[in-house]
């Protein structure tokens, strides 16, 4: 069971690579979770039963960023191994949309083939450079309100020494 972030996106790469086209290069790597905003998991914790049940609704995914696409593939439950790639969007066309990046948990809904509608994802701050290289790629229009938000704009510039 792979605890640390930097074995969890080996663990994906090995796994990607078997199946990636010659040349392809890995940039990034972030851990997501489905289902509602994981703040209230102490809320459901306190109900009987009701915190398990949403823990075991919710589906676990790595969103990995390549040079030509973005690669979403399962993540084990409880063992955050990489399952099977569920599907593969070329990097213009990634369908992701009301992106928050926030404090802790940041969130964005990402249009899976053959769902009715947009599918919210969660991210926590222990992946959050991964996720602004990941959000770097996208247009303004993804983000809530139509605009880059400042954080990721002041993430992006260049250090200065």
């Amino acid at each position: 069971m792979a605890i640390r972030r930097a074995k969890q996106k080996q663990q994906v790469i090995e796994k990607l690579s078997q199946v990636a086209p010659a040349g392809e290069t890995f940039i990034a790597c972030v851990h997501v979770e489905t289902g509602p905003s994981p703040w209230l998991n102490a809320i459901f914790d306190e109900i009987p039963f009701l915190g398990l049940i949403v823990q075991l609704t919710r589906k676990m995914y790595f969103l990995t960023l390549t040079n030509t696409s973005v690669v979403v593939n399962s993540a084990g439950r409880f063992s955050n191994r990489p399952g099977d790639v569920v599907v593969v969007f070329p990097r213009q066309a990634f369908p992701v949309s009301n992106i928050n990046r926030a404090k802790v948990w940041s969130k964005l809904y990402l249009q899976f083939p053959n769902t009715g509608k947009p599918v919210r994802l969660n991210v926590h701050r222990y992946w959050r450079n991964e996720l602004d290289q990941l959000l770097a790629t996208l247009p303004p229009a993804a983000f809530v309100g139509g605009q880059i938000p400042a954080q990721l704009r002041e993430s992006q510039q260049p250090a200065q020494y």
